[in-house]
């Protein structure tokens, strides 16, 4: 779905909209579905300011840095100075000099420490299975029917591996294939919802987002006495970019490539608007889907791939 006024028949290619919680503004990883980057998010509720307040918050601490080392560094750092304004003249100065390179070894050591102590905290991803992180190790078959295989030319095809740097760790959440059905679902669900014009059926599928954004294109198309019609969707091939956790809200974006047969038509006449060609057309985007733990997903964000 395109964010700006159509000229053409093609209504879902262009940009991105949505949030993706605290990664709305970070590009999704490439997958063998969608190898390049991602367009960016172009609209969404959620501001720059709030998706990245987190990863802000952990770079500051000054000169020192934060935590507990940089509270010890700059404790070490007051004192010295505090005793080469007392007068200890030049030996005073050598002193805070051998003071700070002392203090800095510390601080070296204490941050050492702290990440490996971080690392061994660090969760495998719930529900998978240690076989699905080691390279080389295809995932389980897909069971996904309807409108084709997620990740593979039509049903009944293996999933494609995940790609080197990002496989074993990019679940955090430990989807099923009743996840990838899902999502697949989905997919054909919003696409055939909103060429009907089925406002209901949209805000079920969709968060009220997403939902503000694709109703208001189709208000733009009643004003211009166009329909956007869609159908024969089937997914082509598909692959997960990353899912992740934020308290208790899951998120996951899947990279998909579907055809399609999309075209404009005049709302009095049925005819083909100027412009708009009757094929069957490849698309390939990136989809974001939300839900609340145990919940029903809903999609979040469409990016353009």
């Amino acid at each position: 779905m395109s964010l700006a006024t159509l000229d053409t028949a093609d209504a879902r290619k262009g940009g991105g909209f949505g949030s993706r919680g605290t990664r709305t503004y970070q590009a999704p990883p490439s997958t063998q579905t969608a190898p390049t980057t991602a367009q960016p998010i172009q609209r969404s509720v959620t501001q720059p300011s709030a998706a990245t307040g987190t990863a802000a918050a952990a770079t500051r601490g000054g000169l020192f840095g934060g935590g507990f080392a940089g509270s010890l560094l700059r404790g070490l750092a007051i004192g010295g100075l505090v005793g080469l304004l007392l007068g200890h003249g030049l030996g005073g100065m050598a002193g805070f000099l051998g003071l700070l390179l002392q203090a800095a070894l510390i601080g070296i050591v204490a941050m050492l420490v702290f990440r490996f102590l971080a690392a061994r905290r660090q969760p495998a991803p719930a529900g998978a299975p240690a076989s699905m992180a080691r390279e080389g190790v295809e995932q389980p078959r897909s069971a996904l029917g309807g409108l084709g295989g997620m990740g593979g030319l039509g049903g009944g095809q293996t999933r494609p591996q995940q790609a080197p740097a990002q496989r074993g760790v990019k679940d955090a959440v430990g989807l099923t294939g009743a996840d990838f059905d899902s999502f697949e679902r989905i997919l054909g669900e919003v696409q055939g919802a909103f060429s009907r014009e089925d406002y209901g059926a949209l805000r079920t599928l969709t968060t009220l987002e997403v939902y503000g954004y694709l109703t208001e294109e189709l208000r733009d198309n009643e004003a211009r006495g166009v329909r956007n019609q869609v159908s024969e969707v089937k997914l082509l091939q598909g692959d997960l970019a990353e899912a992740w956790r934020e308290g208790t809200t899951d998120y996951a974006t899947v990279a998909m490539r579907y055809s399609m047969r999309d075209r404009m038509v005049d709302r009095a006449t049925g005819q083909s608007a100027p412009g708009s060609v009757d094929d069957v057309t490849e698309t390939t985007e990136v989809w974001t889907f939300t839900r609340t733990r145990g919940g029903a997903w809903t999609l979040s964000a469409i990016q353009d791939a």
